[in-house]
C-alpha cells in the first residue's frame, strides 16, 4: 500500500464527513469499507474520527453542530491542497466564486478556508502543515477520486484554473460525451461532470468523493447490510462499475471498482 507524504497545489488530497450522528456513521463506514478510527479531541468540545486502513489516515468522520444541521444535511467535504491558502482565498471573489469561511488555523495540522466556485459548489482548500490529507489513497476502501458535479462544468473550470493554477481538458473516454479531466500540470487529479438540469434539477452543484471498491458487487451488499442505500447502479462506465449510494444519516457518495 503505497503511502503518499505530500500534495502539489491544485490537487484534492483530504475529505471528511460532517454527520448527525458521529457514532453510527462510523460503524456503517467501518463495515462497508474496514475503517478503523482514531478519535481526536478539538477545540469545541467534539471529536474528530480519522478513518484509518493499516494505520494509515483515509478521510475523517465529525459531528454536525445543532445549527448547522439545521440548514444542511450531512454530506462528504472535498479539500483541495494549496500552496499558500491565504493568498489563494484572495482570488477567489475576483474569480467570481464567494468565500465561506476565511482562512483559519487548525491547530497544529493546517491552515484552511471554505469557499464556493462561480456554480456554487463548495470546496476546502487547505495548506498543510502537520497533516497533508489522506497517506494513502486510489486503494480497496479509499478514496479514489473527487469530482465537480455541475450545470456550468467551463465556468467551473476556470474558476479553479484561474485560483489554483491548474488546466482542464475534454478527454475521450469512451462514453457518450466527452468528460472534463481536471489536471496539475500533466498529472489528472480530478474530473467534471456536467450536471443534466432536468434530470438532477434538485440537486445542487457540489463536489463528489468516490471510494475504490475491490468487488463492486460485494460493496453493494455490505451497504445494504449496514442499513444505507444504493441509489444508482451498479452501472458499467469506460473506468469501471460505479454505484451512487447513500449512508444512513442521508450523506451521499459513490464508489467504483477501477477498470485494470
Amino acid at each position: 500500500m503505497p503511502v503518499f507524504e505530500s500534495y502539489v497545489q491544485g490537487t484534492p488530497s483530504w475529505t471528511d464527513l460532517m454527520t448527525t450522528d458521529q457514532d453510527a456513521a462510523k460503524s456503517f463506514y467501518s463495515s462497508v469499507f474496514g475503517w478503523t478510527y482514531e478519535d481526536n479531541p478539538v477545540p469545541d468540545g467534539g471529536v474528530y474520527s480519522m478513518a484509518q486502513l493499516e494505520g494509515q489516515d483515509v478521510t475523517a468522520i465529525s459531528e454536525m453542530d445543532e445549527e448547522s444541521a439545521k440548514h444542511r444535511p450531512p454530506s462528504w467535504n472535498t479539500y483541495i491542497t494549496v500552496d499558500d491558502v491565504d493568498a489563494t482565498t484572495a482570488k477567489v471573489a475576483g474569480a467570481g466564486g464567494m468565500v465561506m469561511m476565511e482562512p483559519f488555523d487548525v491547530m497544529d495540522s493546517g491552515r484552511m478556508s471554505m469557499v464556493a466556485d462561480p456554480t456554487g459548489a463548495g470546496v476546502a482548500f487547505w495548506q498543510p502543515k502537520d497533516h497533508i490529507g489522506a497517506t494513502v489513497a486510489n486503494e480497496p476502501g479509499t478514496v479514489i477520486w473527487n469530482e465537480c458535479f455541475t450545470d456550468d462544468v467551463e465556468t467551473a473550470a476556470t474558476f479553479y484554473d484561474t485560483v489554483l493554477g491548474t488546466n482542464h481538458v475534454s478527454a475521450d473516454t469512451g462514453g457518450p460525451e466527452p468528460y472534463t479531466v481536471l489536471n496539475v500540470g500533466e498529472n489528472t487529479v480530478g474530473g467534471y461532470l456536467h450536471k443534466d438540469v432536468e434530470a438532477h434539477g434538485q440537486m445542487p452543484n457540489v463536489w463528489i468523493v468516490y471510494f475504490a471498491s475491490a468487488d463492486i458487487a460485494d460493496t453493494v451488499d455490505k451497504i445494504k447490510a449496514a442499513g444505507g442505500k444504493v441509489l444508482n447502479g451498479p452501472f458499467d462506465t469506460p473506468v469501471g462499475p460505479m454505484i451512487v449510494a447513500q449512508d444512513p444519516q442521508g450523506a451521499i457518495f459513490q464508489a467504483m471498482q477501477p477498470a485494470s
